[in-house]
């Protein structure tokens, strides 16, 4: 089939990223001798100065990743949790019944540097200074920014000389708001990263020792206590329309660091697909293969109303469990294992018929009936939809109606040796909370994530991790590893990424064709952020099925909402064949995500 660009092919590595330089960065160091882990890192770097409306260097970054030299799959957890301080009874003496979306409240430990030097330390080969470099030198000299970056600083300019000063400082230089492809810097931020590593190098030692230093710098360090000090001194506007402070402190921080975990996994037709455990939302793909596993997809077209009706049916009954069971697996119980048995999936397979569910159908577990009756509760359903407060939420592609859309950033990497990496770094976007001066940065808002009703399991609790929407991807064909991918969109993530690797599986068709066939996707459950709404029935399609399927789709009782060909999704993935051969590809939707090998 005609594709917009070639499924990228070579033998020396592979990277394929949401922007070109990230991409490019990540592709020097395996250039230089390094290895995927070098790669990734630096490119993650990279990510949080050239798509700034999507990620900073407070945010978080779950990994997924493959060591050709331990020989096994893991997770890397950069995903922070909350202060000490945050306890429902602490909000609702703030009069709040939802977690602000933007602002100093909602921000948890800054988990993505943590996750980024430990993944260096214990896989990669290059030195501090060599992978933070690329991302030293776009702060500094500057990059061509984005329109979509331009545009979201000119939506929030007004905001921010009104309310966040400080973020007006750092993205309106000279009270103007910058131009969309002209260079655009950020030296406070580059001065930051820099003295990171001019301190970890001064204290002396190896490699490791020196990754281990930046860590202290940042954790234990100036970091922490300038982040300790704006929390404490400074009231933020946020989306609940009032000022708050933040309860994140330096201890908060220093008493935090990332943590490998065995991923959860499924067998689907001869692949073993590895996601996170259910603090993310993977457990959902992997549900929905459950659903899947007994249906003849493979005789549906891969762009069919048949494909895909049966494939959004199935994601709104996963989607359904997320919000009863789903939560961080260090506080709650979890019934995972029931979840994805033969038994409750087959059960639950039984509900999908050729008419639309409109109800949030979840299902029940013996011992968590109290647990359902309350997530049920609390189900906010859309109405006529008004402006939200600038920040607000993660301004995900779920709804394409203003130029914020689009969110979270997307690395995979595969090198000639066999490693593989899957990250998708997210949080700590511009638009998410103030900046702090001394540091060129503003804090996550991943906080949003929790429910201040007690009894669920993604109930607000002190150093509880967040249920995050962030879904790296690996997946391994007859036992090895072979495939990594991912993308950007809150919700959207593994509903993207399943009818891509659904395509890849049972049509034949090659990762460039998987990604360029229209999208589609369900807002039919609660989103996760702010203020939760869910909109039942609701299926997003792009317009280039064309009339005929989408009319087949409202027949079938969908609630469609049509938006412009090339607008859904921002997949990319990378794959390595058992000869060796690597593959790679980018999704041509925005016009930024770029795949690159040789």
């Amino acid at each position: 089939m005609f594709t917009t660009r070639p499924e990228i092919l070579g033998t020396f590595g592979v990277v394929t990223s949401t922007h070109w330089l990230a991409s490019a960065a990540g592709m020097a160091m395996l250039e230089r001798g390094g290895n995927a882990f070098d790669a990734a890192v630096a490119a993650g770097f990279v990510l949080q100065i050239v798509e700034p409306h999507l990620v900073g260097p407070s945010g978080e970054v779950p990994i997924i990743l493959y060591s050709a030299q331990t020989q096994k799959t893991e997770v890397l957890c950069g995903q922070g949790v909350t202060p000490q301080a945050a306890t429902i009874e602490a909000y609702k003496a703030l009069d709040l019944d939802l977690v602000p979306g933007s602002g100093l409240l909602a921000a948890v430990v800054p988990g993505a540097f943590d996750a980024w030097m430990v993944l260096l330390r214990d896989h990669g080969s290059m030195k501090l200074r060599d992978v933070m470099e690329p991302a030293i030198h776009y702060a500094r000299h500057g990059h061509p920014l984005l329109p979509r970056v331009a545009n979201t600083i000119k939506d929030n300019a007004d905001f921010f000389a009104k309310e966040w000063p400080t973020s007006a400082a750092t993205w309106l230089p000279g009270g103007i708001a910058p131009e969309a492809k002209k260079l655009f810097c950020n030296p406070v931020l580059a001065d930051s990263y820099q003295r990171i590593v001019d301190e970890a190098e001064a204290a002396g030692g190896n490699r490791e020792a020196t990754i281990e230093k930046a860590r202290d710098a940042f954790y234990r360090g100036f970091v922490a206590e300038a982040i300790d000090r704006f929390c404490r001194q400074t009231e933020a506007m946020d989306t609940s329309g009032r000022r708050h402070k933040g309860l994140l402190t330096g201890d908060d921080m220093a008493g935090w660091s990332a943590t490998y975990e065995v991923p959860l996994t499924y067998d689907y037709h001869g692949w073993t697909v590895a996601k996170t455990g259910p603090w993310g939302q993977g457990p959902v793909f992997l549900q929905t293969l459950a659903l899947l596993k007994k249906l003849d997809i493979a005789a549906m077209k891969p762009d069919s109303p048949e494909f895909i009706h049966t494939v959004t049916e199935a994601m709104k009954l996963a989607f359904a469990d997320r919000e009863v069971y789903y939560g961080d697996p260090d506080f709650v119980d979890v019934p995972m294992e029931a979840l994805l048995s033969d038994a409750y999936s087959d059960q639950r397979r039984a509900l999908i018929t050729n008419e639309a569910s409109m109800e949030l159908r979840p299902g029940t577990i013996p011992g968590f009936e109290a647990q359902l009756k309350t997530a049920m509760s609390q189900v906010r359903y859309a109405g006529a939809s008004g402006d939200i407060a600038p920040g607000a939420g993660e301004p995900t592609m779920a709804h394409l109606r203003t130029e914020k859309r689009g969110d979270t950033v997307h690395i995979d990497v595969i090198d000639k040796w066999g490693n593989m990496v899957s990250a998708t770094p997210s949080g700590g976007w511009l638009q998410s909370s103030p900046v702090i001066p001394e540091l060129g940065f503003a804090l996550n808002t991943r906080a949003q994530m929790f429910w201040l009703e007690p009894g669920l399991p993604a109930s607000m609790a002190p150093l509880k991790r967040p249920r995050t929407t962030l879904t790296p991807s690996l997946a391994l064909y007859e036992g090895k590893p072979r495939l990594v991918f991912g993308t950007p969109g809150g919700d959207q993530q593994d509903q993207w990424q399943l009818a891509m690797f659904l395509r890849r599986v049972h049509h034949g068709l090659n990762l460039q064709e998987s990604i360029d066939l229209p999208l589609f996707h369900t807002m039919h459950f609660p989103s996760s952020f702010y203020p939760r709404e869910a909109i039942p029935g609701r299926l997003v399609v792009e317009e280039s099925f064309g009339r005929e399927t989408i009319d087949a789709l409202k027949a079938r009782g969908h609630d469609v909402e049509i938006v412009p060909q090339w607008s859904v999704g921002r997949l990319t993935a990378a794959e390595r064949d058992p000869d060796g051969i690597l593959r790679a590809a980018a999704t041509p939707r925005l016009m930024q995500a770029y795949a690159i090998g040789r």
